[in-house]
């Protein structure tokens, strides 16, 4: 049996009733005129303008864009959308961490556009790929072993009958 309770939101200029499913978690299908919506307001980040855009009426657009906004199903769809934009978008620690690695053991090449005077007053343009900087190769492994923890120090002290070893030094030496 499904529980519904009512709830009454006040938004901006209107008041309305919702029902709201209690429990479950069942994903709710939008209409494509609600996708749309979502669409242009992530577009556009106005849910206003999304909501005449969508198809909605002028007249009517404001308080469509306040309901829409209120209903968890349309949030969740809205959420859902910007974090795949996101995942898509910004690099994950694996691809920095596999970047930073080609980098450092110079598989990278870079392409630098030289020109060449081939005579009276001409020059030709071509692209020449030359191998990483070996201050960039450094940057990388700096980068690489402060993500590792291996510029810290190595600390250790051994206690042999009495006469305390002290072994402390940095990891490079």
């Amino acid at each position: 049996m499904q529980k519904y309770h009512k709830e009454k939101h006040s938004i901006g200029c209107f008041s309305y009733l919702w029902y709201n499913y209690v429990g479950g978690g069942a994903m709710v299908k939008l209409t494509e005129k609600q996708k749309r919506f979502c669409d242009y307001f992530i577009e556009s980040g106005s849910g206003i303008d999304a909501a005449i855009k969508a198809g909605y009426s002028k007249k009517a657009a404001k308080n469509i864009a306040c309901e829409n906004m209120t209903k968890p199903y349309i949030k969740a769809y809205i959420d859902k959308i910007i974090k795949e934009k996101d995942s898509k978008r910004i690099a994950t620690q694996d691809e920095v961490l596999r970047y930073l690695t080609t980098v450092m053991r110079g598989e990278l090449t870079d392409e630098n556009i030289v020109t060449e005077n081939i005579g009276d007053f001409m020059s030709e343009a071509r692209i020449i790929e030359t191998k990483v900087k070996p201050k960039d190769r450094n940057k990388a492994a700096e980068m690489l072993s402060k993500r590792y923890g291996l510029d810290k120090p190595i600390e250790k002290e051994i206690d042999i009958g009495g006469v305390v070893f002290d072994f402390t030094r940095k990891r490079s030496e």
